[in-house]
């Protein structure tokens, strides 16, 4: 039986969580998701498709939006619309198996539905159908979908073919996808084909999906390496994954990272300070999923500057924030232009273990080792159940420090459900 996949996108998501909330139509109101009180360069985390029709990009910062276009600005509410994600997803639960599901993003889901076709009685453009109905009839989300006989059909079917037809649903299989889109530009609009690897195949005359197929397969992996192989495979229609490989898939290796914006651009010192809380967060973070580490890397970006920093294996495997600050202080010492201003910041834990591995050398005393990852836990239970900002250290509570903020927010923007208009 020939696979079916289905992928089904919330349009605009959270701008059209903003309008259902207000009980706007997304398509007759102007209104933007950004942080207004961060000023006219604020992004905009989505726009509504009124203010698309208008010319207007979705990723574009405030200054951006013409004078004299009035709009709504809605402050970014991450948890609540992981609400509405959960719910749609319990919507998907009633109709299909957990194991037939792969969330690709918060917007968009992945579903295998070749086997309830039979099931249903019904072709998967019904079933899609079906389901955004549903969406729209019990949270008012608009949503689009893509059909495919393999992921990256499907995917394509929704990010290019879908935009065209009035269903809003897109349809592929390798012969239709040769015959509407293997001549379709720019190149990047396909999926996994980003700026940068379509610069690289410009080096080969490339501006299309079927000129891939004609470069010689030994250039394509000479300039791609393994990653050739996923990229011809595109170009033929062809996408082996399933989402039954994507469930089983195992990593090898672990790792963990964090990064920040600093908006207002800090100095030398006020970030030394943020770096501290970064990884006593990330330490947290460790013990919380009862891992260690032995390699660290830190990137300080700057507002006219490349950036700096750089990674190191420290001789001792383990998740105690005392152990561990100092050489990441030792990096930021060595590495950070002073004088220059600080924009972002990030840190990461590669080599990842499980904590029963855990290595120390002899000049460090498990007992204390053990002493302050209890204390880590405790500090760990507390937030859980009192919030994030109910046990804090001096550290944040000087000038420059921002876990306080960022403890209220959900990968970076605002967290809480509330409006904030």
């Amino acid at each position: 039986m020939e696979k079916q996949y289905l992928i089904i996108d919330l349009k605009t998501f959270y701008a059209s969580v903003e309008c259902a909330e207000r009980g706007l139509d997304p398509f007759k109101t102007n209104l933007v998701v950004a942080d207004a009180s961060r000023g006219k360069g604020a992004i905009c985390l989505a726009i509504t498709p009124k203010l698309k029709a208008m010319g207007i990009h979705n990723r574009c910062r405030l200054y951006e939006i013409p004078d004299g276009v009035e709009y709504i600005a809605a402050m970014p509410r991450m948890k609540k619309y992981m609400e509405y994600s959960a719910r749609i997803y319990q919507i998907y639960l009633c109709y299909f198996s957990e194991e037939d599901i792969h969330p690709y993003s918060i917007d968009e889901m992945f579903i295998d539905v070749t086997e309830y076709l039979k099931l249903y009685n019904t072709t998967a453009e019904k079933l899609a159908k079906a389901l955004m109905r549903k969406i729209y009839n019990e949270l008012h989300i608009t949503a689009t979908a893509g059909i495919g006989t393999n992921l990256f059909l499907a995917k394509i079917a929704l990010d290019i073919y879908s935009k065209h037809v009035k269903s809003n649903i897109g349809i592929l299989n390798e012969e239709t996808f040769r015959e509407k889109l293997w001549y379709h530009k720019p190149i990047t609009d396909f999926w996994m084909i980003s700026t940068g690897t379509a610069k690289r195949l410009q080096k080969f005359h490339v501006e299309c999906m079927r000129d891939i197929l004609s470069v010689p397969e030994d250039l394509l992996y000479k300039e791609f390496g393994v990653n050739a192989e996923i990229i011809i495979d595109h170009a033929k229609g062809i996408e082996p994954v399933t989402i039954k490989d994507i469930h089983n898939y195992k990593r090898q290796s672990k790792s963990i990272s964090q990064s920040q914006l600093l908006h207002c651009g800090y100095n030398y010192t006020k970030t030394r300070i943020v770096l501290s809380e970064m990884v006593e967060s990330l330490c947290l973070d460790l013990v919380r999923k009862k891992l260690v580490s032995n390699t660290i890397s830190l990137y300080v970006g700057y507002r006219s500057y490349p950036g700096t920093g750089g990674s190191k294996s420290i001789s001792i495997l383990t998740n105690a924030y005392t152990k561990i600050l100092p050489y990441f202080q030792e990096i930021y010492d060595k590495t950070t232009l002073r004088g220059e201003e600080i924009v972002r910041l990030g840190i990461g834990f590669g080599n990842v273990y499980p904590e029963d591995e855990e290595h120390l050398d002899l000049f460090t005393s498990y007992e204390d080792i053990e002493k302050e990852r209890n204390l880590s836990r405790t500090i760990n239970s507390l937030k859980d159940k009192y919030g994030k900002n109910s046990v804090l250290k001096a550290v944040d509570l000087v000038d420059g420090a921002t876990q306080r903020q960022r403890n209220c927010l959900i990968g970076g923007h605002n967290a809480t459900t509330e409006d904030a208009d």
